[in-house]
């Protein structure tokens, strides 16, 4: 079955490009979403009418996720976890949560697009791309403390120890 995509679809084509997909997949999914429209002569016609309007409305949707971008990549997200021995996180932290914590902060991000393979399962900070638009990925740093601990990410450690050290020998 070939098709005209009408919108950029990951791992399968840009605005404008005719590819092949299966039946099912065109059928049940490109078609009613809008994505795609069935490659025919008088399809084609039409969307060669509609593709500067079309192209506008995708780089409106890209000026404003690299705007978004900006405002993750501004963004500081610390997460208190409870911790046992060793430093093991109880749990982990998930996409979820860090969702959460920017919607706190007045950045909306669907949890679907922060590209968390796994959850986050021991102490530290972490990078983690955010894919905003095909062609726009934010990179958002999450820093994951022990409980009541926020205060040390912020201020670094005072060295006075090493001096009292130095001092009494």
């Amino acid at each position: 079955m070939k098709v005209i995509l009408r919108a950029d679809v990951d791992n399968l084509g840009r605005l404008g490009d005719i590819v092949a997909v299966r039946p099912g997949y065109g059928r049940n999914y490109l078609l009613p979403q809008g994505l795609a429209s069935m490659a025919t002569p008088g399809n084609l016609k039409v969307f060669e009418q509609e593709r500067r309007k079309l192209q506008a409305m995708n780089d409106a949707i890209k000026a404003e996720a690299a705007g978004l971008a900006g405002k993750i990549e501004a963004a500081k997200v610390v997460i208190e976890v409870r911790v046992g021995d060793g430093d093991k996180l109880y749990g982990s932290v998930t996409s979820s949560q860090i969702a959460a914590i920017l919607e706190e902060q007045g950045v909306e991000v669907d949890r679907r697009k922060i590209q968390l393979d796994d959850g986050i399962r021991s102490l530290g900070e972490y990078v983690i791309d955010v894919k905003l638009h095909p062609e726009v990925v934010a990179k958002l740093t999450v820093n994951v403390v022990k409980h009541g601990r926020q205060e040390q990410v912020n201020e670094p450690e005072p060295q006075a120890d090493a001096t009292e050290e130095a001092a009494a020998e």
